[in-house]
């Protein structure tokens, strides 16, 4: 099929890579503008903009897909459908609309269930035991369309978020074509989705990785920072200072880690990161705060 691929972030890589493959011809591939950032606040592009590159397919990076000249760039190459994974833009209806197939998204929790920007790190810190990736078919909605294909994931009880993400990466570009296949075959049907069990799964903030033992459980503090490690991070203060907790683990069993006691349950801190320091052991950190 010919395709508009819209993606930004790294999670999109294996979906992009895996059409590429499967023989799909990738018409244009849109991604977000490049921002500043690093030490020099240089022009950074996106994941997807340096993938793109390498693979040598057109790239369009317009600052607001919903404006006209925008839509009728996308709308020039003529694609069967387009394929939005990670995008970070609400697509408008007009354009949802216009290919022949309409516009598939790949999104990483099993819908109805975690709607939103942040669907793998919320499935770790509502304490799922499982999660998965859904093929739907888009509406004018925030992840409200009808569902094509879904697969499930088991959540391990130390699973941290960037290892989640890159499993359901590697499913979700899978199970899209798969369900390209399936579409042109006639053997996919979109299915509403359930009226019950909808959450949401908003875009995470630095206030969301403030760590209080006081009013949080063990096991409350341990999903925050499997769930934000390598996102927004975790803070937590010892001895008097906040540090980010990198890792750690519930228990009584502190080995070298540092026990704190919550509002139910010993959190032990396995390993920190002072300000502007290196990730170091729980340990060190407190053999040199002595």
């Amino acid at each position: 099929m010919r395709i508009a691929f819209a993606g930004t972030a790294a999670f999109a890589g294996p979906t992009l890579t895996q059409l590429h493959e499967a023989g799909h011809d990738v018409a244009l591939v849109v991604t977000q503008p490049d921002r500043l950032g690093g030490r020099g606040m240089r022009p950074l592009p996106s994941a997807i903009k340096l993938q793109a590159t390498e693979m040598q397919l057109p790239v369009f990076q317009p600052e607001r897909i919903r404006t006209d000249e925008a839509q009728a760039r996308i709308r020039a190459v003529g694609a069967d459908v387009m394929v939005v994974v990670a995008y970070g833009q609400i697509l408008p209806a007009s354009l949802i609309e216009a290919p022949r197939l309409g516009t598939l998204n790949v999104h990483a929790s099993l819908l109805p269930r975690h709607r939103g920007a942040a669907p793998v790190e919320w499935a770790i810190l509502s304490g799922d035991s499982e999660t998965g990736v859904t093929i739907m078919q888009m509406d004018a909605g925030v992840d409200t369309g009808p569902i094509l294909a879904q697969e499930r994931v088991p959540i391990g009880p130390d699973e941290i978020a960037p290892r989640l993400e890159g499993r359901l990466a590697n499913l979700g570009g899978r199970l899209l074509v798969q369900t390209l296949d399936g579409l042109v075959g006639g053997r996919v049907q979109p299915s509403p989705q359930p009226a019950v069990g909808a959450t949401h799964a908003p875009r995470l903030r630095s206030e969301d990785g403030k760590l209080d033992p006081t009013t949080m459980t063990a096991e409350e503090i341990d999903r925050r920072v499997r769930g934000l490690v390598g996102r927004v991070g975790t803070w937590l203060t010892l001895k008097g200072v906040e540090v980010k907790v990198v890792r750690g683990h519930r228990g009584a069993d502190a080995g070298d880690g540092l026990p704190v006691q919550t509002s139910s349950g010993i959190y032990v801190v396995d390993e920190v990161q002072p300000a502007g320091g290196r990730v170091m052991s729980a340990a060190a950190w407190a053999r040199g705060r002595r």
